[in-house]
Order: structure tokens, then sequence, then C-alpha cells
């Protein structure tokens, strides 16, 4: 694992934050972490963990990322529900890019005791 800063914005090292959960070493324990580690995914072009990461119901076949994609920063505008004591939760993010930015509120519910990622709404 590496010891560059998390894409997510969180202050630990990448293989400390979203790295082990890219890695399958632990399981995202909020709707925000796994939040946080499916932009960190996006950033590194792991399309893997994102498939594994999105609910079975709303899941694509297949994902194809954009290389050419430069994500700049994530900012966590708000949260509902998405602890250790729910079984739903959403995250409300801006996400930057070179050129824009992306602002989402992002559906997660528990599949089988682990968060993942259902749909997104759109927001101006």
């Amino acid at each position: 694992m590496t010891t560059r800063p998390c894409p997510c914005g969180l202050s630990k090292a990448y293989g400390e934050c979203c790295g082990r959960f890219h890695a399958g070493q632990a399981a995202a324990p909020t709707a925000e972490a796994l939040m946080r580690s499916r932009y960190s995914a996006f950033v590194k072009g792991d399309a893997a963990y994102l498939l594994r990461t999105w609910h079975p119901r709303t899941r694509p076949a297949r994902l194809e990322l954009d290389p050419g994609m430069r994500w700049t920063g994530l900012e966590i505008l708000g949260t509902t529900d998405g602890s250790a004591f729910h079984t739903t939760g959403t995250v409300t993010f801006r996400a930057s890019y070179r050129g824009g930015s992306l602002h989402e509120r992002s559906r997660f519910e528990r599949v089988d005791g682990a968060w993942v990622y259902v749909d997104g709404e759109f927001l101006s």
C-alpha cells in the first residue's frame, strides 16, 4: 500500500484509508466511508471496486471509466443516517474534476451487512 494522502480528502494515507477497502482488507463501516472509498476508486480507475460496491438491483453489467478524467477533490456536504445503526443512508457531495464538478445526493443500503451504493440524484 502507499503512504500518499488518500484521494478522499481525509488526512490518512491511502493505504490506511480507502486503500484497505479497495484491497478487500476491510469493509466501509458507514455510508460516508463507502462514498469516500468509491470516489477514491474513481480517482484510481478501480472499476472492479465500484462494481463490487454497487447494489445488485441497480449495478450495471460493466463500467467503462474515462481514462482522461482527472478528479481533483471531494467535499461531503451532508449525510443522513448511514451509520453502524442504520440500514440506509444518503450522502450529499460535490466531486470536482478538471473542468467542472458533480453535485449529487447518493443513496446507500446494506446488503448482507455491507454498505453498497444504490443510486444518486444529480443536484444543481
